[in-house]
Order: C-alpha cells, then structure tokens, then sequence
C-alpha cells in the first residue's frame, strides 16, 4: 500500500502539466466549429489534443530553406507553419497551405567564446539536448514538455519556469525570416531592430522562422528535488523558494490541501536517480479518484490527502536538458494565464476557493511556476515578472464550464494569457495589455501587407 500510495503522488505532481483546459465564448464557438467533420478529400491536420482541425488544400515539407522560398514565392493562398501542433489556440487552422520544417533542422554553427549557437527553427526541444551537450552548451532554460520545435516555442514565448530566467524568446540574439515575397532577412539589435523586437514573439505573422541564434551556456547539471507538502506551508514559503532556487514551481492537487513541489540547483554531482515514477499513470489515478468520489469534496479530500502525504523525496541529477522534460502522454486542452508576480498567489488563491467552493469538474493539478520579465513587444512578460497559473482539463471533456469560471479571476489580476493556450481574448484586449501593440500592427503589415502569414483567427486579432 505505501509503495502505491507513493507511486500515485509522485505520478500526480510532475504529471500535472499533462491535461486538459480549454475555452469559452467566440474562441470556444470556433473550436466546436473546427472539431466539425470536414467534407472535402484530402488530409486532415489535427493538434495534439484533437480541439484545432482544418483541412488544408496544401500540406509542405521542404527539404532546404531555397525550396521553402520558392514555395512562399509561389504561393497564392494563406500559409501557416506547423510544428508539432502543442498550441491550442487556433493559430494553424487554414484551408490553404500549411508548411512543416520538420525537414530542415539541427545546429548549423555555434561560438565557443559567447556560447551562442545558430539552429535551425525547425528542429524540436527533445531533439536539440544532446548536440549542443557535443559542443559543449546548453539552453539556458526550457519547457517541460520538449516535443514543441524551437520556432513554434519562440512564436509563442514558452517559457519554463523560473524567477531570474525569461521564457525562451528573452534568450534569442538573431533571427532568419522567409518573407512573404520569398526572400531571406536577418533581423537582431543591429540589423532590422525594429522586425527583431517584433518577430521574437510574432505569432507566425511576420513570416516563416528559419533560423535562431540562442544565447546558451556551458553544459550543466541539475539537481532536480520532488517532494510534496501540505498547500499552505507551500505557499508560506513559495515566494523565498522561487528565489532561492534556479527554478521551482508547484503543482496543487484540487480538492486535497497537498501539493507537489519541484526545484532544481546547479550542481557538480555525479548523475543519479532515486526511484522516478509514471507521471501519465498517475494522473490518470486521479481522474479515478475524481470519478469515484467527486460527488463527496470532503471524502475525496481524505482520500486524496491519506494517499499523499507520506510520499517521499524524488531526488534527479542529469544533464539539465534530461532533468527538465517529462513525458506527457496523456492528452488535454489548457488555459494559461501569466500575472504580475506580485497578484500572482492572491489570484491562485482566488481559483482554487472557485474550484472546490463550487466543485467544479477538474482532476488535474494546477501548476504554478515564475518568469522574469523582458522588453519583447508581444512576450506576456512585457515589462513584468509573472507567476503563471495553468490550468488542464482531459482532452475528452468538456473544458468549457472550468474555463468560464475561471479566465475571468485571470483577467481581473491583470494577467495575459499564453498565447498558445486557449483564452477568449480578442485584438481590443491586446490592444490594452501590450503597450508595443501597434508597434507590432505597423511591422507586421509593412513585411506582409496582403496577409499572406494570417488565417482567420489572427486576421480577426490584427484587423
């Protein structure tokens, strides 16, 4: 029984960003659209939960970047790059052309003197580790989940989690676009400043994302520490442990007053593991525990708490690309609001009595993690250190109920969502939470004034 009870706890908190969440109003009326059967012929694309679909006229994968060009030259319709579809904003969907760069990917060059090293946009996170540990770099941070490519990360601002590190786009120092016209330009601080500050967080708008060059550092370890604790002595101390350490984060297990903590610290140790656990498995436990007891908050609460408070420490030191990824094989859909740190718990305290005073349907463990701010025009983290507040709802489930009782205590914070998860903001509320808006508006229209890079959504989002 112990060794189940612990197999179920671990499991929970570093598989809680795995699942679920969605939207509401006119972006939940689009996705029920798109989840429409499409009855034309062809193949059909579909993101990673299955909520965005579209059928495309065109589906490319060029093999060099001159190929790519000819094609943007070429082409008459919309064009959308695809990755590995992590996004559940409707940011692909198209009837026209949608283009993998899949094809073109891996590091292209690097310095040994700046730690910098140019890749290729295509190439996914889980692929990049081990070549930049050959040449003796690593990111500086990154996601927990690694299967995104570095150009649908960079489009979006993913970010990991800590409170001296930015999200990935803060870490770019270069950037290669395919144009609209088919050409090639190289944007950083010296040349095309302007396009830079844009396209580092760009919604795919501004044209296709061939190449980075990432500031990184030397190869380090990571001692990774898993532990779980009753919510409230967590939150008593979450602000001084997310400064004390490189990064931490929390995930809380609804209707339970525990939660599971997750830090990493540099370090010189020799790699080793303590017993590491399916996190898929155990939140899939959860949804059983939901489905048993959720008619009971108070029973489920016992239940939840007895099986979780005598798990023990997980203690992880490897390479820091293998520390921070988790498998995530259990599908959702997710909202993601990042709020000024200093609303950030009032605001988690504010969904979770929400939650579990109304009983709302959700199993999955919120996660809480910490970002620096930057100076990126479209980065949610303009000018602002935030706590981020995911929230996850099974792919097989309805995510609408949650999302609507809970994105208003987001926007009341003065949070910004991520803009690859779902939200039902329109391009009046960017307007107002992004100070550098129409900045973007004007380069945007200037590199691609017929639209060719937007699809009805981001249409509706720049006008």
């Amino acid at each position: 029984m112990h060794q189940s009870r612990r197999r179920f706890i671990a499991t929970i908190a570093a598989g809680s960003t795995a699942l679920a969440a969605a939207p509401v109003s006119s972006i939940a009326r689009t996705l029920v659209q798109a989840a429409e059967p499409i009855k034309r012929k062809g193949i059909h694309w579909r993101n990673w939960s299955g909520s965005q679909v579209c059928l495309p006229s065109e589906r490319l994968a060029p093999k060099t970047i001159a190929e790519l060009q000819q094609r943007v030259a070429d082409s008459k319709g919309t064009i959308r790059a695809v990755g590995a579809g992590h996004s559940f904003t409707p940011l692909v969907p198209t009837d026209d052309t949608i283009i993998s760069l899949g094809r073109i990917s891996g590091v292209l060059d690097h310095s040994k003197e700046t730690a910098e090293a140019t890749i290729y946009a295509g190439t996914r996170i889980a692929d990049l580790g081990q070549p930049l540990e050959d040449i003796g770099q690593a990111l500086i941070n990154q996601p927990d989940i690694d299967e995104q490519t570095l150009g649908g990360c960079l489009a979006t601002a993913t970010h990991g989690t800590g409170a001296g590190l930015g999200c990935m786009s803060s870490y770019v120092t270069g950037l290669e676009l395919v144009t609209a016209g088919g050409d090639t330009l190289w944007c950083d601080m010296q040349q095309n400043s302007e396009v830079f500050s844009a396209a580092k967080v760009s919604l795919g708008s501004l044209g296709l994302m061939t190449k980075v060059r990432m500031q990184n550092q030397p190869s380090y370890r990571l001692r990774r520490e898993s532990w779980v604790a009753p919510l409230q002595e967590v939150l008593e101390q979450a602000e001084s442990l997310a400064d004390s350490n490189r990064n931490f984060e929390f995930y809380y297990i609804p209707f339970s007053s525990m939660c599971m903590a997750d830090s990493h610290q540099l370090t010189d140790e020799e790699i080793f593991s303590t017993e590491r656990e399916d996190t898929n498995e155990a939140v899939m436990t959860l949804k059983t525990v939901r489905d048993w007891l959720g008619w009971s908050p108070k029973l489920r609460q016992f239940a939840l708490k007895s099986a979780i408070e005598d798990i023990e420490k997980e203690v992880v030191v490897e390479s820091s690309w293998r520390n921070y990824a988790s498998e995530r094989n259990v599908r959702f859909n997710e909202m993601e609001y990042h709020l000024p740190r200093e609303a950030g718990l009032a605001a988690f305290a504010e969904l979770r009595r929400a939650i579990e005073e109304n009983n709302l349907n959700v199993f999955f463990p919120i996660e809480v993690r910490f970002v620096k701010g930057d100076d990126i025009w479209l980065s949610p983290f303009y000018q602002q250190d935030s706590v981020s507040i995911a929230v996850h709802r099974y792919f097989e489930e309805d995510y609408q109920p949650l999302f609507q009782a809970l994105e208003p205590i987001m926007r009341k914070y003065g949070g910004r969502p991520h803009w690859g998860k779902l939200n039902t903001l329109g391009k009046m509320d960017f307007a107002k939470l992004y100070p550098r808006w129409q900045d973007y508006l004007e380069v945007r229209r200037s590199l691609d004034p017929m639209g060719k890079f937007l699809n009805p959504y981001l249409k509706k989002l720049t006008g």
